[in-house]
């Protein structure tokens, strides 16, 4: 009778995981991804297929901030890498998907690496600053290449296209970023349980302690940022294919801090974390959304400007109560309701 979760073996315990409550709930929940345009409106399955980009993107962010320590405010610069070499390579110069995807990704990681080499001497506050800039400048750079970016007028991007079938729909597409999110995931999984997961552990937990055991400090600090950004650039290569339209606009400064705020809700250098911060954060920004819908409908005289900045108000009061209450976030929450009922009634 198993007794608690110790591990007997090096396999155990490099392992995905020996649960069978896990693989159980996770190959259900797999089946109903699966059938989800079946089950549920476009409406939804516009909202699905935006969970899944941003779940890719948000995975990137917290193996670089939350698993390696590194803060960067700068993920928005990458995203719109991603989503501009996705728009100019298809409508400029008719370029496959099977071709634009990846190589968003790539181009995206040398971006990464090149904001990661002037950053390695930098922690904390500088360091965020720094991937600030970083953001500011391409974007300033997306207006000002018009020969290249189309500058302000933006990219009509084309439909995706594979195997010959044009993915138009959001439903067509949705499975595109389910594939792409289960292969980041299991990449990630895999990274976590290797030498390079736990070399980037060392490093947010005490780098001069990391160096002294023999990690190179800086290739792992630039692996960090070019593997962050590459998943940003997959997620900005299917928001292109999503949109339809890139503009300079859609990669605001706001979108980083969302990122941001959605790996503190989850929980950070957690994998599970990721997707619970993403698609708590989502879901609460469309019930919000219904809500307020609600209340115009019934009440037209309170649909007014203050009305909306309610939800502005709602967003930054979750993220208050998160950092103030469960730090945590929401896999800390549920490791702590797990070990108590495990543990019940010897709790104390």
């Amino acid at each position: 009778m198993r007794s608690g979760t110790f591990k007997q073996g090096y396999g155990e315990l490099i392992a995905l995981t020996d649960s069978r409550w896990v693989m159980t709930s996770s190959s259900l929940l797999l089946i109903v991804l699966f059938a989800a345009p079946f089950l549920v409106g476009d409406y939804w399955i516009s909202i699905l297929l935006t969970t899944l980009i941003t779940i890719l993107g948000v995975m990137g962010l917290n193996l670089l901030s939350g698993t390696t320590g590194l803060i960067s405010l700068g993920h928005a610069g990458f995203l719109a890498v991603g989503a501009y070499t996705t728009a100019i390579l298809t409508a400029d110069h008719n370029v496959s998907t099977w071709i634009a995807i990846p190589l968003s990704g790539v181009i995206a990681a040398v971006f990464g690496l090149a904001v990661g080499i002037p950053s390695l001497r930098l922690k904390g506050l500088y360091l965020a600053i720094t991937t600030m800039a970083f953001a500011i400048i391409i974007n300033h750079v997306i207006v000002n290449a018009s020969d290249l970016t189309h500058g302000s007028e933006g990219i009509a991007t084309p439909a995706a296209s594979l195997f010959g079938i044009t993915l138009e729909q959001d439903g067509q597409l949705y499975y595109l970023a389910l594939i792409l999110v289960l292969c980041g995931l299991f990449g990630i999984l895999n990274i976590m349980r290797s030498r390079i997961g736990r070399a980037f552990l060392a490093i947010r937990e005490h780098d001069i302690a990391a160096k002294a055991m023999g990690i190179n400090i800086i290739q792992y600090k630039l692996l960090a940022f070019m593997i962050s950004a590459f998943y940003a650039g997959i997620a900005g290569s299917l928001l292109a294919y999503q949109i339809r339209y890139v503009n300079v606009d859609s990669f605001s400064f706001l979108v980083s801090i969302q990122a941001i705020s959605m790996i503190i809700v989850g929980g950070l250098g957690s994998v599970s974390g990721s997707i619970l911060g993403t698609v708590f954060i989502i879901f609460l920004i469309e019930v919000l959304n219904l809500a307020l819908g609600r209340i115009a409908e019934s009440a037209p005289a309170l649909a007014s400007y203050s009305l909306y900045e309610l939800k502005g108000f709602v967003y930054g009061l979750t993220i208050v109560l998160f950092l103030r209450f469960a730090p945590d976030g929401l896999i800390g929450m549920w490791r702590d309701i797990r070990n108590y009922w495990q543990h019940w009634p010897f709790k104390y």
